[in-house]
């Protein structure tokens, strides 16, 4: 059992492929890919999210993905090819580890949203408060 963040950030990295904000625009052409923004609810409204991308903040992911939660949200499907992002990648590995864990089998984490921007990938702003 992982005692800090720094091992469950370790452990989280070490079992979900990270990916480049190429690799990731590439899976997305290809279909049945869902793009997850896991920040909270100011940041995307400060600053948008990937073009298509769905908000869950990091804290509902699990009500959000579980089919068995009355919260669930069909976007989530195990045949996805299922991409993750944050502010600078940690959250989004950690989430991508628990989605591993609920039985999600294509999971990778693109890392942080500011490089998805430096990389010219397409960006939704403004975000309407309360997503």
């Amino acid at each position: 059992m992982s005692s800090s963040v720094k091992q469950m950030l370790e452990a989280a990295n070490a079992a979900v492929p990270k990916i480049t904000p190429a690799q990731a625009r590439e899976m997305i052409g290809k279909g049945n890919t869902l793009v997850v923004d896991v920040r909270d609810a100011p940041e995307v409204e400060n600053s948008g999210k990937i073009a298509g991308a769905l908000h869950v903040s990091r804290g509902m992911l699990e009500f959000r993905a579980d089919p068995d939660s009355p919260f669930h949200d069909n976007h989530f499907a195990k045949d996805k090819t299922i991409i993750l992002y944050c502010a600078s990648g940690g959250r989004a590995a950690l989430a991508a580890s628990t989605l591993r864990d609920l039985g999600f089998g294509h999971v990778y984490n693109v890392g942080a949203f500011k490089d998805w921007v430096a990389s010219g990938g397409e960006v939704e702003t403004p975000i309407e408060p309360g997503m």
